[in-house]
């Protein structure tokens, strides 16, 4: 493992407001700098520090409120940034689409008004509709960190990817990322292309055509073009594109918003796209796998992958915590 490029910062101002920090809120990882995204992510490794303590607790948001307001389920991202924020000292209330007001037909700028009304000091906000963190931002005036919106972006799954990369190899200028599965439908996807572009790595989309939306297509890194994003190479062979790849990060199909699309069946996706043990020997002697969860084992990666030794994927979900704790820390000590 390489010298990482994420050492823990030399101390962390617990009990000191920071005053160098430009950031309200965490909508999506294209705004953050390089510098931003490694403040966060060598925060992340302090507060790493933290959780190995015999007691894993701090008072740095003592006396904050944090809602977690859930639309979709979720149990890595929201236990997450519960456990996160409750280690910080804040008081978490955690409030779901079925069980509220929502379900009445309550609007989300209504819920938002709401939340704001009884002293929300942040808003952790995961929704189906991409988008509506930056409503919620323009709403109400506590902090809003996007938890993943529709199919558009989930920024902390990216930060904590790049927090993993970096703990394994330093540096990530010049190193090969591929990302297999379903880009089309993947926040984490283009949320990963941001971070790891910045970052200095080459990214790689693999994945059948109809599964690669035209944002990501080749030329859509062009200033012009109107959903423009950084320039990645897509691919459609794995096999071709994998070889001296670094890192794989798989994605499943996301069967809930297919909505009829004409797509390989799991048996031919798997036979075309799947991380098995001869396609990852094909990658660089020390490649890493990951995958940001949930798992379809035994269709977009192989059984013995996902839990063998080139496996990051319970690092993936360990690392959220440092992650998540970081951003919080930062954004409500620090945001304007």
């Amino acid at each position: 493992m390489a010298e990482p490029l994420v050492a823990p910062t030399s101390r962390v101002p617990f009990d000191e407001p920071i005053t160098d920090w430009r950031h309200r809120h965490l909508l999506d990882v294209d705004k953050l700098s390089r510098e931003e995204i490694l403040r966060i992510l060598s925060t992340a490794s302090a507060m790493a520090e933290v959780l190995d303590r015999s007691v894993a607790r701090t008072p740095a948001l003592r006396g904050v409120t944090i809602f977690n307001l859930f639309y979709e389920a979720s149990t890595r991202t929201r236990s997450s940034f519960e456990l996160a924020g409750k280690i910080l000292g804040a008081d978490v209330i955690n409030v779901s689409g079925s069980g509220s007001s929502v379900e009445k037909g309550e609007s989300l700028v209504e819920t938002l008004n709401t939340l704001s009304a009884v002293g929300a000091d942040a808003v952790v906000m995961r929704h189906h509709a991409s988008g509506a963190p930056w409503l919620a931002a323009r709403t109400i005036q506590g902090h809003i960190i996007n938890a993943g919106d529709g199919q558009h972006a989930h920024p902390t799954q990216a930060l904590l990817d790049a927090y993993i990369l970096l703990e394994e190899f330093g540096d990530l200028t010049g190193r090969k990322v591929l990302i297999v599965g379903d880009i089309l439908h993947s926040r984490v996807a283009r949320s990963n292309i941001w971070s790891l572009t910045t970052l200095g790595a080459k990214v790689t989309l693999v994945a059948p055509r109809p599964l690669i939306p035209a944002s990501m297509a080749p030329g859509a890194g062009e200033p012009e073009h109107p959903l423009a994003l950084p320039s990645v190479q897509v691919a459609s062979d794995l096999d071709e594109a994998i070889v001296g790849a670094d890192a794989v990060m798989a994605l499943r199909i996301q069967n809930e918003r297919l909505q009829g699309k004409l797509l390989p069946s799991s048996a031919e996706f798997a036979r075309r796209y799947q991380l098995t043990a001869e396609r990852v020997a094909m990658a660089s002697p020390h490649a890493i796998v990951m995958h940001p969860g949930p798992m379809n084992e035994g269709v977009e990666i192989a059984v013995d992958i996902a839990h063998g030794p080139q496996s990051r994927i319970e690092a993936q979900v360990s690392a959220g915590l440092a992650v998540r704790m970081a951003i919080l820390f930062l954004l409500i000590r620090g945001g304007a």
